[in-house]
């Protein structure tokens, strides 16, 4: 922390968007520019086709990536969830977890300014459109100052406008992701009169992205988002993070503005030149000279506004940059800690295990459950009939025919009451009914029994699922 802020932490006591009035503090970031800046752009504008394509890509049938909670039906890479997979989906859940937790120790908020839609889509696409109608910070904020003349309402209707088209854009691709990208597709072609009742929840989440992305912006990061309040727990002095070299900024007495010629080493001060610029080009308005606070978003663009401001007087880059707080004080170079390496083991034992699962999951899955409230009845020929329900869920894309059930431990009959003996199930489908086992008595062995049953299409076993056979007490 630098030496002229490291008694006065008076700044960590605010938000730096929020006045001493309580009003808005509006934040008018310069337009980054850089080498990391560049890299950013590249990563943002891949994941950006990435998120938008990724509900129209399918394997085998199934959509890449889809989360509907309506049905609970959840798609991750293309392996489809169901309701009976929940535990597979719980633990695909806590590796992301995980995953990110392990990133922030030893990266810091690296997530934020890097893969989070959030500062994606506000950096890399509402702002930039926002450089390319109003202009730099200064043009803005003299815009913002500006009098309702038609230059100034003709800037502000065309920039709402695509604000609110591509807000619109957005809400649908996250509807594709809910109820899937088939069905969408199929409403579009329908009209929207036709799914009123669709196009309501469409309508409420395009004024919710467009109210976050055209006005409430960085304060989703700073007051809304809770990972930000993660840091607090999960940093440590060893994690990577965009960091202010105070040892090298300030020197014996401080920074100093830059004076040509000037011989800053022999009067003892530092190579920053409080230019201020690190602090305008900020998108959520904190000045990173005061250290590590929860505001930042590890965007860099402190990093590439420094290194310019450096380069333009002849001092070395790196003022700024990603570094721990111990290479700074210590010189010490990034190793794993211990904490990171139980991160690690603690990831690929989960990874492992949900591997595993993966694995051993099958396509079809069987339930045969008793009717409630029947034992059993008694049939001619010491016969001894039981009533099931069956139900078979389907969790590929084809269809599965020429669907039976056969007794593997008992010779015994099994009759579906319907007019065949087989059925068929829908692709990603379910298929129920009714069904009477028939056993010999002198088969039983006591009043319960357990009969494994396999489930055959086309005389090939898809399933296999047990169940207890009632029968009559056996007295000796």
């Amino acid at each position: 922390m630098s030496q002229q802020n490291q008694h006065n932490e008076n700044f960590r006591d605010s938000i730096g968007t929020i006045t001493n009035e309580g009003k808005r503090a509006w934040v008018y970031p310069k337009k980054p520019n850089g080498r990391f800046y560049e890299k950013r752009k590249v990563v943002s504008y891949v994941l950006l086709a990435f998120l938008f394509l990724a509900p129209f890509i399918k394997i085998n049938g199934n959509q890449f990536l889809m989360f509907n909670v309506l049905e609970r039906r959840f798609n991750i890479f293309g392996f489809p969830f169901w309701p009976q997979d929940f535990h597979l989906f719980v633990v695909s859940m806590i590796i992301g977890v995980v995953f990110i937790t392990l990133f922030t120790v030893g990266f810091g908020r690296i997530f934020c300014g890097w893969i989070c839609p959030q500062t994606i889509f506000l950096e890399m696409v509402f702002r930039r459109i926002e450089y390319w109608i109003d202009g730099d910070r200064n043009k803005q904020r003299k815009l913002d100052n500006q009098k309702w003349d038609a230059e100034k309402i003709r800037k502000r209707l065309l920039k709402w406008f695509i604000f609110l088209v591509i807000s619109f854009l957005i809400a649908n691709i996250f509807l594709a992701y809910i109820i899937g990208s088939d069905k969408l597709l199929g409403y579009v072609v329908d009209g929207p009169a036709s799914h009123l009742s669709t196009l309501f929840p469409l309508l409420i989440f395009t004024a919710v992205f467009y109210f976050v992305f055209a006005w409430f912006r960085e304060q989703v990061c700073i007051i809304a988002c809770p990972y930000g309040r993660l840091q607090g727990v999960l940093l440590d002095n060893k994690s990577i993070v965009v960091a202010y070299d105070h040892k090298r900024g300030e020197g014996e007495n401080g920074r100093k503005k830059f004076r040509k010629n000037e011989d800053r080493t022999t009067l003892g001060h530092g190579d920053c030149i409080d230019c201020l610029q690190c602090v305008n080009v900020c998108p959520t308005g904190i000045d990173i000279r005061n250290g590590t606070q929860l505001e930042c978003v590890n965007c860099t663009a402190c990093i590439d506004e420094c290194d310019h401001i450096m380069e333009s007087i002849n001092l070395p880059k790196g003022l700024i940059r990603y570094a721990s707080e111990n290479e700074i004080e210590k010189k010490e170079k990034f190793k794993l800690t211990c904490r990171m390496k139980g991160y690690i083991a603690v990831l690929v034992i989960l990874i492992g295990m949900l591997t595993g699962m993966l694995l051993i999951r099958n396509d079809v899955e069987a339930r045969i459950l008793r009717l409630p409230g029947q034992l059993y009845e008694k049939k001619e020929n010491n016969i001894i009939s039981n009533v099931f329900t069956y139900k078979l869920i389907n969790k590929t894309t084809k269809e599965i025919d020429n669907v039976s059930f056969k007794l593997r431990n008992f010779k015994g009959d099994i009759k579906l009451v319907s007019t065949t003996d087989d059925f068929t199930v829908p692709e990603q489908g379910i298929a129920e009914g009714t069904l009477f086992i028939e056993l010999k008595k002198n088969a039983l062995k006591g009043d319960k029994n357990k009969l494994i049953i396999d489930v055959y299409s086309h005389e090939k076993c898809i399933e296999t699922t047990s169940v207890n056979f009632l029968g009559p007490r056996s007295y000796h």
